[in-house]
């Protein structure tokens, strides 16, 4: 292996597979290639899963070559039987038009789209080349070139046979083997990478392109791997749901802490995958893991790389403010907008008016009646807004709420609470 960015894909852990490295070390070596990856819009955000093959696509473009992140608005109508054991539930049109548009804008804010030069990434989307596509069409220009058989030795439809798969999905193959088929035609692109799970549908591709531009024709598929979790967890999955790219439907601050709370038998592996710090620099983080895990030095540094990368430095800066004031008890210092994200899905309940504090303990839950409540205050277990509370006839109003809004209520160490004014 003589390339220098095949060397640091290996290093990384991040070639699972491909059909011919050899092949693509030497494409690689003569010069600028072009490649691409799918998203099928399945949702109105990408999640933490793809940015594995985001970033792996951009360190693709930091090398000098040419990305095209494809938005699938007509797979992504269809539905791919990759690693499902059920159909998917087909969306409408314009819904699934509606969030190839979103996932559009979140692609743009990872890869350089200046078309002043030469590698610019470029958007594209197979919905623009399939529909007018008649059915009398796709059967006789695509369909003649897959072998039934060809298809049932397919892993994603081999897997699905027992349990059962439509027509529909089990057509989907045929589809991305266009996509692969027209960017090598229209924009000459030689590789295509994915997921492992997309190994079926990659080499489909390949065989489309052999059978109609010639057996000699140098075409490359990768895939990496899936992220998994070193206790056999799902990546990217927690109590609260899937942890999206979009910060209105997952916070920085609630991305800091997933990764944060990554564990030592993952992060050097996590390191490597989602950041772009130097060998060098991950070794040092993968000794301070075997040396000093109570510092939790090289958590720290993959949040930071991550939420940095995903929404930007003063994203990174206000989830770790609110990181350490919750860790310090100093509420006080944070916003109301810091509040709402930091206690994001704590239950809440709503006041109208000035309410005594032991009343207010009783009704949001922090203790089971005024008799508890009290003992509660008085024995210095009850903090409003990061100050101890030992006035059984404190009024709680809007001017000791945060913002004339917020009241964060702590009872012993761990047990938050709280109150919002109307």
């Amino acid at each position: 292996m003589k390339n220098e960015l095949l060397k640091d894909l290996s290093w990384r852990g991040l070639i699972n597979d491909c059909t011919d490295i050899e092949a693509l070390d030497e494409l690689l070596e003569s010069g600028m290639i072009t490649l691409y990856c799918g998203f099928d819009p399945t949702a109105e955000s990408l999640h933490v899963g793809s940015l594995l093959p985001i970033l792996t696509l951009k360190r693709f473009q930091q090398y000098g070559h040419k990305p095209l992140p494809l938005v699938g608005g007509a797979t992504g109508l269809i539905g791919d039987p990759s690693g499902r054991s059920t159909e998917r539930s087909l969306n409408t049109l314009d819904t699934v038009l509606d969030w190839a548009e979103s996932i559009k804008k979140q692609l743009s804010q990872f890869l350089d789209f200046d078309s002043k030069k030469q590698n610019a990434a470029e958007m594209v989307n197979n919905y623009d080349w399939t529909k007018d596509l008649s059915i009398i069409d796709f059967l006789r220009d695509y369909g003649k070139y897959f072998g039934i058989n060809y298809l049932l030795a397919k892993d994603t439809i081999a897997k699905r046979l027992e349990t059962g798969i439509s027509f529909t999905e089990f057509t989907y193959t045929i589809l991305q083997a266009m996509d692969f088929n027209h960017l090598f035609l229209e924009k000459g692109c030689r590789l295509q990478i994915g997921g492992s799970d997309q190994w079926g549908n990659i080499t489909s591709g390949l065989e489309l392109i052999r059978k109609t531009s010639g057996t000699d024709v140098k075409v490359v598929g990768m895939t990496m791997p899936l992220v998994t979790k070193a206790d056999g967890t799902k990546f990217g999955k927690t109590a609260g749901g899937a942890i999206w790219l979009d910060a209105n439907l997952t916070t920085p601050y609630e991305m800091y802490q997933f990764f944060l709370n990554t564990s030592d038998d993952d992060v050097v592996k996590f390191l490597k995958y989602f950041t772009f710090l130097s060998h060098e620099e991950i070794e040092r983080l993968e000794e301070s893991v075997k040396t000093e895990p109570h510092l939790r030095t090289a958590q720290k540094q993959l949040a930071k790389e991550v939420v940095t990368l995903v929404h930007g430095k003063k994203a990174f800066e206000q989830a770790l403010k609110i990181t350490d004031s919750l860790f310090n008890g100093d509420i006080k210092s944070l916003t109301g907008e810091e509040i709402a994200t930091g206690f994001k899905g704590l239950p809440s309940i709503s006041l109208a008016e000035e309410t005594n504090i032991v009343d207010l303990l009783v009704m949001c839950g922090a203790a089971t009646s005024k008799r508890q409540a009290r003992e509660f205050i008085t024995n210095n277990s009850v903090s409003v807004n990061g100050e101890k509370i030992n006035d059984l006839e404190l009024k709680v109003n809007k001017d000791l709420a945060i913002d004339s809004k917020y009241v964060i209520i702590l009872r012993g160490k761990k047990n938050y609470f709280m109150a919002k004014f109307d």
